[in-house]
């Protein structure tokens, strides 16, 4: 339950054609993402080492070259410029948080609202304080540990914040749009299904899963003997499929309302949620209570995003892990601060104008579109290809051991089949 499905699944809907992208990614969250969780987990808890690191060892074990531990390697730089990005959005997260407590938006219209958002990313002090204060709350639970910290931050929010979640889906159907919103949403018309939909949504799958990012082959080397990895990477599949549907249900019909696009981009929850929190009862206190527990929901994956690394710095360099978590904490602000100009110094400065994929494109387009669309399809493909032709068959048995010979058998046959069509399909898209 992270932003991905909260503020990235809704914005690439609207921008996407709304039913045909949500069609498409439950296709590619079921038969490829699962694959590639389950064999990103088994590379971690074969190896018991760093994701840089952990493809390495088990190709060793397999008697294969050592050099495939690039996996690790480009699955960790994916996810490094992902985090540099992502925590932007997140420190939004944070100080709407702060401006809902405070009360700056009570009372206020759909035009106050925007205008409150367009003074926020005009201001880069702002935005980069904010950005900072995120990675620094991230950088104290990071410190603690993986299993203390994460544990301890995720045992209450996230069933607080699906409950209200659930809220805020039931007035959104009491007081939107519903026909238009839902029709939007859930309709599917074919004529929509392009291969820019279907790369969005792909990429999608593979952004809210951590697929490519190295981050699950992080978090494999904790996972214990006798967990079932297709059943952790099912539950993962549909915890964030849950969340991705109902905040469709909760934003669509609320944009119709409103008046507003629902292919207007990146801003589109910033301008929805907050102007439901301006007018319903007790908005104050529950815009608050949302946004406190969507910045805990932005904590899981930032930490996942950034163990790769502090796993390396600490296996690698000896760091102590406090040390390695700040410093892989300050380089990702430090890169970030490009992707949160965009919004403001460079909003009109176009790096890559002269490809013409990314005429018109800030940095903050630009990094999205190479790290989701590229860099994770490529870390994917090399994933399936490792687990699915070349591990050695009794290291992949008793890594999937736990699941039925049938579910065994499926998963590897997506793994050698599927996944690596589906994937070049993505890459050639992405590339055209």
């Amino acid at each position: 339950m992270g932003l991905g499905s909260i503020w990235r699944f809704p914005y690439l809907a609207g921008t996407s054609g709304g039913g045909a992208f949500i069609f498409i990614f439950v296709l590619a969250l079921m038969l490829i993402a699962v694959p590639l969780l389950v064999a990103e987990f088994a590379i971690g808890r074969q190896a018991r080492c760093s994701a840089p690191q952990a493809a390495g060892v088990v190709a060793v074990q397999s008697a294969l070259s050592p050099r495939w531990r690039i996996i690790g390697i480009l699955g960790t730089v994916a996810a490094f410029w992902i985090a540099s990005y992502y925590t932007v959005i997140a420190g939004w997260v944070l100080a709407y948080a702060w401006k809902c407590a405070r009360g700056d938006l009570e009372h206020q219209n759909h035009l106050a609202v925007a205008a409150l958002r367009q003074a926020f990313l005009a201001d880069p002090v702002q935005m980069g304080a904010w950005h900072l204060a995120f990675l620094g709350c991230v950088a104290l639970v990071s410190a603690r540990g993986v299993n203390r910290g994460i544990e301890l931050a995720n045992r209450i929010r996230a069933p607080a914040l699906l409950l209200l979640l659930c809220v805020l889906v039931a007035y959104a159907l009491a007081v939107g749009d519903v026909r238009h919103g839902i029709d939007f949403a859930f309709g599917l018309h074919w004529s929509q299904v392009t291969p820019q939909v279907v790369l969005a949504a792909i990429g999608q799958a593979f952004f809210a899963t951590g697929v490519g990012m190295a981050m699950m082959i992080a978090y494999g080397q904790y996972v214990s003997a006798g967990t079932s990895l297709l059943r952790s990477a099912l539950i993962v599949a549909a915890s964030i499929l849950l969340v991705s549907l109902l905040a469709s249900v909760l934003v669509f019909p609320l944009v119709f309302r409103y008046g507003m696009n629902p292919s207007q981009g990146i801003t589109l929850v910033f301008d929805v949620l907050p102007t439901v929190f301006a007018e319903m009862p007790a908005g104050r206190l529950l815009g608050t209570l949302f946004f406190v527990l969507l910045v805990f929901a932005a904590f899981t994956p930032t930490i996942a995003i950034l163990e790769p690394i502090i796993a390396w710095l600490v296996e690698r360099w000896r760091m102590p892990r406090a040390l390695a978590v700040f410093t892989t904490a300050a380089a990702a602000w430090l890169l970030g601060l490009a992707s949160m100009l965009s919004f403001n110094l460079w909003a009109h400065r176009y790096p890559l104008a002269f490809i013409g994929r990314y005429e018109g494109k800030t940095v903050f387009d630009i990094s999205d579109d190479i790290a989701s669309n590229m860099l994770l399809p490529v870390g994917a493909l090399l994933t399936s290809a490792f687990v699915g032709w070349r591990v050695a068959r009794p290291i992949v048995a008793a890594q999937m051991v736990e699941a039925s010979p049938r579910a065994r058998v499926l998963c590897v046959l997506l793994l050698r089949f599927l996944c690596p069509v589906a994937i070049l399909l993505v890459l050639a898209t992405a590339l055209l």
